[in-house]
């Protein structure tokens, strides 16, 4: 198929071949991949080992990390004046340019400085991603679309992180090298993407406008417990890997490589599976799956334990796709790209204090900062239990301890 030079956005059922929206947002997933997996798994080693960083400083960085992800509402304002699918493009630069300077600025306030660009570069894409991916495809398709699209994505994380594991001894890397060449191939990904790809069509017309709507509440709660679960795996379980059990750079890379091919492997059967059992029974399971890992995580004392928590935790990560799902299917249509930002920022209203509230808590006893979030996971659990088995505009809450309606007699 020749390169498009219409201006006219393509609707998006009209593109065939490989140059589709569904393989445009497999691109896009990679190519942030490329860079933001360079970028954590070098982070906390880059923040011990080069700034002297402590629970307190790295609590602090995570905040600051998460700023973005609160005020990611404000990408409606920006709407007004270019699409979704530009700003997509504009935001994963943004991502490249904060991860290829982070090396270049060795200092606490450097490092601060970087992290907030990067920042918000990522979480300007997550939310035009998932509202781009609800809008382009098909509710009855969706799920197992998603699972590809994050499939994609954690083969790009075992390229940057196989890259690392193989190089970063071998060729005696710097810090600065590695983040310079990972913003770069983010950079030269969103150069073919602006290239080969046409400009598609939203589905229904987006309202330009925030949206808080009362039926919606059930998906808010389950967004905000979700960042609250979020930041205890990536702020603090990380933190563990390499200040309690003295991960190196090259096996943290490792870990992340494992991460990479279970996500790889899973993702698409994952989301093949919610779309059979329903948004209801995968969100139980990963909360359950939750409570039992971070209660664990409180009390571990062995390295290669502690590894295999951290492979185990990440593997529910995916299943975070029935949370999407659940909402495209109760939504307005014209609700999606407000919604997703202001779902960002309820996710984030948690992931800015728990860092810098958690690491001062960290110092006194870190098994209480896990022990905390075994609860947060039972609490999700609970609101779990209410998404419906079949949910729908006028459908959205099922109350507690429901059963299914018994079948007709035949």
């Amino acid at each position: 198929m020749p390169i498009s030079t219409s201006t006219d956005p393509l609707p998006p059922r009209a593109a065939t071949g490989w140059r589709s929206p569904l393989m445009l947002l497999m691109i896009m997933a990679a190519a942030m991949q490329l860079s933001f997996a360079a970028w954590w798994n070098l982070m906390n080693n880059f923040a011990v080992h080069e700034l002297a960083f402590t629970g307190r400083e790295i609590g602090i960085q995570q905040s600051i990390r998460e700023i973005p992800g609160f005020l990611a509402f404000t990408a409606i304002y920006v709407l007004l004046v270019m699409r979704e699918q530009t700003l997509a493009y504009v935001s994963l630069a943004l991502l490249g340019v904060g991860v290829a300077a982070t090396g270049y600025f060795p200092t606490a306030w450097g490092f601060y400085l970087t992290t907030l660009v990067m920042s918000v570069g990522f979480h300007y894409y997550e939310t035009m991603n998932q509202s781009l991916s609800l809008q382009w495809l098909p509710k009855e398709k969706a799920a197992a679309g998603m699972g590809k699209i994050i499939a994609v994505g954690a083969f790009a994380q075992l390229v940057a992180y196989g890259l690392i594991f193989v190089a970063w001894k071998t060729f005696e890397l710097s810090f600065s090298t590695v983040f310079l060449f990972a913003g770069l191939l983010t950079l030269c990904v969103v150069g073919f993407l602006i290239i080969a790809f046409p400009q598609f069509r939203e589905g229904v017309p987006q309202r330009k406008s925030l949206v808080l709507r009362k039926r919606y509440w059930l998906y808010y709660a389950l967004t905000f417990m979700g960042g609250a679960r979020r930041q205890i795996f990536t702020v603090f379980a990380g933190f563990l890997m390499v200040e309690r059990f003295g991960y190196d750079v090259h096996e943290v890379a490792g870990l992340f490589l494992i991460n990479g091919v279970f996500s790889m492997i899973l993702a698409p059967k994952i989301g093949s599976w919610i779309g059979r059992v329903g948004e209801r029974t995968a969100l139980t399971v990963e909360y359950i799956g939750l409570i039992g890992v971070f209660a664990t995580y409180a009390f571990v004392t062995n390295a290669a334990l502690a590894g295999a928590l951290y492979v185990i935790d990440h593997a529910f990560f995916a299943i975070a796709i029935a949370m999407k799902t659940y909402f495209q299917k109760i939504a307005d249509p014209a609700d999606i790209a407000p919604t997703a930002g202001v779902a960002f920022t309820i996710n984030h209203i948690a992931a800015v204090v728990i860092p810098v509230v958690f690491g001062l808590v960290w110092l006194v006893s870190p098994a209480a900062v896990f022990l905390i979030g075994a609860g947060m996971a039972f609490v999700s659990l609970v609101l779990a239990r209410m998404v419906p088995r079949d949910p729908g505009d006028g459908h959205e809450v099922e109350p507690l301890f429901s059963r299914a309606a018994p079948a007709p007699a035949e």
